[in-house]
């Protein structure tokens, strides 16, 4: 957890448990300084005094607490993150909770100092400040480009422990999705879970997931039969169709609103090998590709072959070569064993016969997946995220596309080092959306095959991260303007992809919202984890309420 003067709201992949940091409760702009990839900051952390709150986590916690005097421990800490921005922000300690029952004492302290705090800003009238500042930050995996999002290396609750049947697993809240394939790969066995090998366990769950296993069984929140959390008050409880099922179901793309969850009991079912990789093409091929996957959506709805999962299209501008790609991800979870040629559902695809400069598409171990996912993204540099979503409307998509290349100038002209602008395309077919559990997501009653519009940027330098941002909202805005002027837009957005000025509990409709609220209310009664805690997207502060 962390207790920090960086009030930004952040994506919900960052928002999960286990690692907790305690953020200094002052403006570090004066001190912090932002440095460009790979270079380190010259702040020494041995500058920062011990507050009395670290102070009574350590002293309760004496072996969970790192401190910035234990330099290369710390150090260590805030170079984990996969983006650079969550590197710059330091800590006044770092909490890492073995067990649930640290994480309790934990949550213990900090809601003492909150309600402490809160009472303290009362006035008179008895109420108090509008905007209270956060008290600390929760992190997983780190797999977040949002700074104060939360800190530290994640989390110790990371243990994967199958059932004796098979049908199900127990995952640790700080466990990455690697941690879970490696294991699952040896027994035969997989999860719906993450497609990128990093990414941690938690983010991904509480904001939806999608995988490559969504066509056969939903989303990654639908196929979560139990949670174990701490609440606010320090409790320990389950979460289940049978126990709090209010609180299982707001868990089920609600983030990290209610408490911090220590453990996942997903359902697991055979999976040995899947077929899968990247085609790597020209940019001349963007008019095709994007023809393509618009009619491989539709046969989606259309013809249903479970094991496809949805093609993930990918048009990148690498500034530093001056030159645009576009590589289109492709799996298939039930190839035949030993057989070489794609598997019949692509073969007949109309990526099929689009020219290339090569594919990696084969048969392998899902971790073999994932990590290639992984690889094409590593850390160590600055990154943001943003999202929009479209029916599966050719003209939209491709107008989307002119919007992305349209940037491309202005980008140019600015001369951004090591900048790679992405514009990323997902289905989501209503097939997959209804599979599973039911969730607050507001998707159950769409029937349109959607288009997930998303952006992934990376670059080098801190003195670039407000054009950056600036240009991704802008090229956003105008898609959705573009959408809305075709009638084609659609109101949800993938949480897990949100920049921290979108607002996607608002497109979960407003019965869904209120649900959600009305959970958080009940099981955090006082609002820790709406105002002492950074990261993720609140409920009812983006509602108005204090």
């Amino acid at each position: 957890m962390a207790v920090s003067s960086q009030l930004l709201p952040a994506l919900a992949i960052t928002t999960l448990l286990v690692t907790i940091s305690i953020f200094i409760m002052r403006r570090l702009g004066t001190v912090l300084v932002p440095q460009p990839a790979n270079e380190p900051n010259p702040l020494s952390v041995a500058s920062y005094p011990q507050d009395l709150l670290s102070k009574a986590l350590a002293s309760a916690l004496s072996d969970a607490v790192i401190f910035p005097c234990d330099e290369v421990a710390f150090r260590k800490s805030m170079d984990s993150y996969w983006a650079q921005q969550e590197c710059e922000v330091i800590p006044s300690c770092v909490v890492q909770p073995r067990d649930a029952q640290q994480l309790s004492t934990a949550v213990k302290i900090l809601k003492r100092e909150f309600d402490g705090r809160e009472e303290g800003k009362k006035d008179a009238t008895g109420y108090g400040e509008e905007k209270p500042a956060g008290l600390f930050a929760i992190r997983g995996g780190g797999h977040s480009p949002i700074p104060g999002a939360a800190t530290v290396e994640g989390g110790l609750l990371k243990e994967v422990t199958p059932s004796e049947d098979g049908s199900s697993v127990v995952i640790g809240a700080g466990a990455k999705w690697m941690d879970v394939s490696r294991v699952l790969d040896e027994r035969g066995l997989a999860v719906v879970g993450g497609r990128n090998s990093a990414v941690g366990v938690g983010g991904l769950t509480l904001g939806g997931g999608l995988s490559f296993f969504s066509p056969r069984f939903g989303l990654v929140c639908s196929n979560v039969t139990s949670y174990e959390l701490v609440l606010a008050s320090g409790a320990t409880t389950t979460a289940s169709a049978s126990s709090n099922p209010d609180l299982w179901r707001a868990l089920k793309g609600g983030s990290s609103n209610f408490g911090i969850v220590t453990s996942f009991t997903a359902r697991s079912f055979p999976c040995n090998m899947v077929w899968g990789g990247f085609l790597y093409m020209p940019s001349f091929q963007a008019t095709k590709t994007l023809a393509a996957f618009h009619e491989c959506i539709n046969r989606a709805g259309v013809s249903i072959d479970n094991n496809a999962a949805g093609p993930i299209a990918c048009f990148s501008y690498v500034q530093q070569l001056g030159i645009q790609a576009v590589s289109v991800n492709l799996v298939y979870t039930a190839p035949q064993p030993h057989e070489k040629k794609w598997p019949l559902y692509w073969r007949n695809s109309p990526f099929r016969p689009l020219w290339r400069f090569w594919s990696t598409c084969k048969i392998r171990t899902l971790t073999s997946a994932t990590d290639e996912m992984n690889s094409l993204n590593p850390p160590g540099r600055r990154q943001l995220f943003a999202t929009t979503t479209i029916k599966n409307d050719l003209a939209t998509i491709t107008q989307a596309h002119t919007a992305y290349q349209d940037a491309i100038a202005s980008l140019r002209h600015v001369n951004i080092k090591g900048l790679v602008w992405t514009l990323v395309l997902q289905p989501l077919v209503p097939d997959w959306i209804q599979k599973g559990d039911a969730n607050p997501l507001g998707l159950h009653d769409c029937t349109d095959n959607l288009v997930m519009v998303s952006f992934t940027v990376n670059w080098n330098e801190a003195h670039n991260d407000d054009f950056v941002k600036t240009t991704t909202r802008r090229t956003v805005e105008h898609i959705e303007t573009i959408a809305a002027a075709n009638k084609t837009g659609h109101r949800w957005r993938y949480l897990n992809y949100c920049a921290e000025w979108q607002k996607p509990f608002e497109g979960y409709g407003e019965e869904n919202w209120r649900f959600l609220r009305e959970v958080s209310g009940k099981y955090d009664p006082d609002g820790l984890f709406q105002k002492g805690c950074l990261g993720g997207f609140k409920l009812s502060i983006e509602n108005g309420e204090a």
